[in-house]
């Protein structure tokens, strides 16, 4: 039993420890680049050009559209009288490259004819945005049918228009032939099939019948 023994303790043998891997050096700690250093320092710039009509009500809302723009997004705005151009540009304390964007869609939705109070939502939210489309691509109107289809948008006092924008949680300016809508992808979606069944002709009743049953589906959805 001796030799047995023998064997078996002689066929075990130590493995040598390996010396333990150096230490890795500590990971490096960047700071976070500011605005103007994701663009190598280029100051970055957008243009909104002022259209006649709305050069009067661009003065009285100066300040409302100045104030968010250049205390909270951090953009530099100005009016370029000559060029008749609201120009914007970052600064070194821009917090995000995006703001600018942001800020130029704000002051283009204004542009457009929205209020100040709804425009400005483009700067708080990311899923908003601004669609247009005419008349003539839905239904190719003239004379007395084009003004009785942009009475039927609006109706009597704007009441149908609020209707919609009440519904679908949007915003919508009719500007003569243009049409404007201001709101999510989904909410813009119902608001445009409802003013198109409007612009084909289908009578006010039946456009409000077909909305509720749009946003109460909607409203199960979410």
């Amino acid at each position: 039993m001796q030799p047995v023994e023998a064997s078996a303790n002689m066929g075990v043998e130590a493995v040598p420890s390996k010396p333990q891997a150096e230490s890795l050096p500590a990971k490096p700690k960047f700071q976070p680049l500011k605005a103007h250093e994701m663009s190598d320092g280029q100051v970055q710039f957008r243009k909104v050009s002022v259209p006649p009509h709305r050069y009067s009500p661009l003065k009285k809302a100066w300040m409302d559209i100045y104030t968010p723009i250049y205390e909270q997004m951090k953009i530099d705005i100005r009016m370029n009288l000559k060029a008749r151009k609201v120009e914007l540009k970052t600064r070194e304390d821009t917090p995000d490259i995006s703001n600018l964007q942001k800020c130029a869609d704000f002051v283009h939705a204004f542009m457009l004819g929205f209020d100040v109070i709804d425009a400005i939502a483009l700067l708080r939210m990311d899923e908003l945005y601004v669609e247009s489309f005419e008349i003539k691509d839905v239904k190719t109107l003239r004379g007395e049918h084009l003004s009785r289809a942009i009475g039927r948008l609006s109706g009597k006092g704007g009441k149908t228009k609020f209707a919609i924008e009440n519904a679908t949680k949007t915003r919508i300016v009719i500007a003569d032939t243009k049409i404007h809508i201001l709101g999510s992808f989904q909410n813009i979606k119902v608001a445009r099939d409802s003013l198109c069944s409007l612009i084909l002709g289908s009578p006010a009743g039946k456009v409000y019948s077909k909305l509720r049953q749009v946003t109460a589906r909607l409203a199960e959805r979410f």
